[in-house]
């Protein structure tokens, strides 16, 4: 298994085991340098998201797999970032995953690129 499936398998048992929902793996490894995979989850309240981000934290940690760059959004446990270097894990509180929707922004984004309106 490669470190990237390894860390999907990984990260997707830790946000099942704190029933994260509507949790999405996006593939941008040919759309920008910054990682390969986008792991997107939400929970319902700041509480949850925190407890989804702590899971996937200590099971990565445990796993020999440490956040490399950033680790950010505790404070106000609206939307965590655990940067893995080739997979950046965003945590959402839902309201906020609700007005960010990355999810389409990269479709937008991946349309510029090809040209598309």
């Amino acid at each position: 298994m490669t470190d990237l499936k390894n860390k999907l398998s990984i990260i997707e048992k830790a946000i099942d085991d704190k029933n994260g929902f509507d949790t999405v793996n996006i593939d941008v490894s040919k759309k920008t340098t910054i990682a390969d995979n986008f792991v997107i989850t939400s929970g319902n309240s700041s509480n949850q998201a925190v407890a989804i981000a702590d899971e996937i934290e200590d099971k990565m940690s445990k796993a020999g797999f440490d956040i490399i760059n950033v680790k950010e959004g505790y404070r106000s446990a609206r939307w965590i970032i655990l940067d893995y270097g080739d997979l950046i894990v965003h945590v959402f509180h839902k309201e906020e995953r609700d007005y960010y929707d990355l999810e389409r922004l990269w479709k937008e984004f991946e349309k510029m690129q090809k040209g598309e309106e």
